[in-house]
């Protein structure tokens, strides 16, 4: 089964595996969690996860999870099947030391001549092999992967799937594979959306087996254990993930994330609230008005926009914030009350709340004055 299937069937179809004395899983990376729920349920079922191109003709290696050991992280891969050699290369084709991520080879009895009538393609991913009898070929996975300690593999992503945001390179199976950690969260995929500003921004799509677990939960709880910048900025949670007829995730069927503004939000009551309002708009594009309750990481926004935000903030009213200060006060309220405090604790007049034009005088008034 590939893993999305097989995630399906042990969460909606337990009972398929009632009979079933062995799985094998792979085409995508193993859900730890679901693995671990199979094994509740059918503790004398054999999981297998298993690891091999078309071009290698099936499994290349494959790994038997233990069914007492929690899985706590991504699954391994494992060794090759006998007669089938893997190996993890830099690339000057040297091989990386344990913990080192580097790109997947194969080589051994299975592997494919070449692509029919693409002689290009097929001289670009079957290579000599340095380390094989003469004659012998290295196919080139685009895999990228590492060896552990004990001699296993562990699939880490593919070398042309790599996602860069705002100047950093992410591996999408990296966020996915912690997100399938979380204990509500039982299927999990990452794709790219432009915001408005036509920057690509990261939205995770998420099945859960909890209805109280907001996006923003999800994304609060993603910050204390990844980086800003691999956090998605949206999440879409979806009763299901869509998949392809070959039981693969359909990221083309996908909807785009939309941004989901405060039910009931309230409108600006004093100046200040007003413009923190509109510089909240400008630094995530908006395509509405916003409300004073509408959360700007909710929005799209992340550490980027949150300098721009706080560097227009610090022009017009002279006040100095960090991106610590949006991430804390996140709502143009908020954020409004903690420049007030700032104001006056610095000695500065707070912005005064709006009042009436004055009148002109009439000429009676004029002449009784003088």
């Amino acid at each position: 089964l590939s893993s999305s299937l097989f995630n399906y069937l042990t969460d909606e179809h337990p009972d398929t595996f009632t009979t079933t004395r062995i799985v094998y899983t792979g085409g995508e990376p193993a859900s730890p969690t679901h693995v671990e729920r199979l094994h509740g349920l059918h503790p004398r079922v054999t999981i297998t996860n298993g690891y091999g191109p078309a071009e290698s003709m099936g499994f290349t290696t494959t790994h038997t999870t233990d069914p007492g050991v929690p899985a706590t992280g991504p699954l391994s891969i494992g060794r090759p099947l006998t007669n089938k050699h893997a190996y993890v290369l830099d690339a000057h084709l040297s091989p990386t030391p344990p913990g080192t991520t580097g790109e997947l080879y194969l080589s051994g009895d299975g592997l494919a001549h070449g692509y029919l009538a693409q002689p290009t393609t097929t001289a670009t991913h079957f290579i000599p092999n340095p380390y094989g009898p003469p004659g012998s070929r290295l196919y080139r996975t685009g895999d990228q992967a590492h060896w552990d300690t004990h001699g296993n593999l562990h699939y880490t992503g593919r070398t042309d799937t790599q996602i860069k945001i705002r100047g950093f390179r992410i591996e999408p199976t990296e966020i996915e594979t912690t997100l399938t950690t979380h204990p509500h969260i039982t299927q999990a995929t990452l794709a790219t959306h432009p915001d408005h500003h036509r920057t690509p921004q990261l939205t995770a799509y998420l099945v859960t087996t909890d209805e109280a677990l907001s996006p923003q939960d999800v994304r609060l709880w993603l910050r204390t254990l990844l980086p800003d910048h691999m956090v998605p900025a949206f999440v879409v949670l979806l009763d299901r993930l869509p998949l392809t007829p070959n039981g693969k995730i359909d990221k083309s069927a996908l909807p785009a994330p939309q941004a989901v503004t405060t039910a009931g939000g309230r409108a600006p009551r004093t100046p200040l609230e007003e413009k923190v309002r509109t510089w909240f708009g400008e630094a995530l594009a908006a395509p509405s008005p916003l409300s004073i309750d509408d959360d700007f990481f909710d929005q799209g926004g992340h550490s980027l926009l949150a300098a721009r935000l706080t560097n227009r903030i610090g022009t017009a009213l002279g006040v100095t914030l960090t991106l610590r200060d949006v991430f804390q006060h996140p709502t143009p309220v908020t954020l409004a009350r903690h420049i007030e405090t700032r104001l006056l604790s610095a000695g500065a007049p707070a912005p005064r709340r709006a009042r009436p034009a004055l009148r002109r005088r009439t000429p009676d008034q004029e002449r009784s004055s003088s």
